[in-house]
């Protein structure tokens, strides 16, 4: 039984990583890139500002012996990417026009000040992809990654038993 935390600890530390990077690269790509998201798009942060503390905290919880509660936690990020994936499926099916988009399909944006007043913002819509890479846009990306996070979430999970 000395090995059970092994697996968690591995499978935590990927995760968290995995995790991180993704949605570092979500904000360089809004703040460097310039890509304002829409509102789905910020909805689809919330499985990785939970996932990337949990996965840090089952990192540690496994280092210490606790793989019990570790694995908790990998079944908790594993839910939230499963919820996460489908999310980034609807949004990349709302952009592809497979079926329409929330009403609120307009993001948020900040009101911005030129010399005759307020200048004209651009409205974010949630149907309408503003890149791509491979034929797959953000929230095509997300739904990938998220699944794939799902599925080690929960393999680290199963595998502790």
């Amino acid at each position: 039984m000395a090995q059970a935390p092994r697996p968690v600890m591995m499978v935590s530390g990927v995760v968290f990583v995995l995790a991180l990077a993704t949605i570092l690269t979500a904000l360089g790509f809004e703040h460097l890139g310039g890509y304002a998201p829409c509102q789905l798009c910020l909805q689809e942060r919330y499985a990785y500002y939970f996932a990337v503390p949990a996965a840090l905290l089952a990192l540690i919880l496994a280092r210490m012996g606790l793989a019990g509660a570790a694995r908790v936690l990998l079944v908790l990020i594993a839910l939230a990417f499963m919820a996460n994936a489908a999310l980034g499926v609807y949004h990349a099916g709302a952009e592809w026009k497979w079926w329409p988009g929330p009403d609120t399909c307009g993001g948020g944006f900040d009101l911005k000040w030129g010399k005759d007043g307020i200048v004209d913002t651009p409205v974010i819509r949630c149907d309408e992809a503003t890149w791509w890479f491979l034929g797959l846009s953000f929230a095509a990306w997300n739904a990938v990654v998220s699944a794939v996070l799902a599925a080690l979430a929960a393999f680290g999970a199963a595998r502790a038993r």
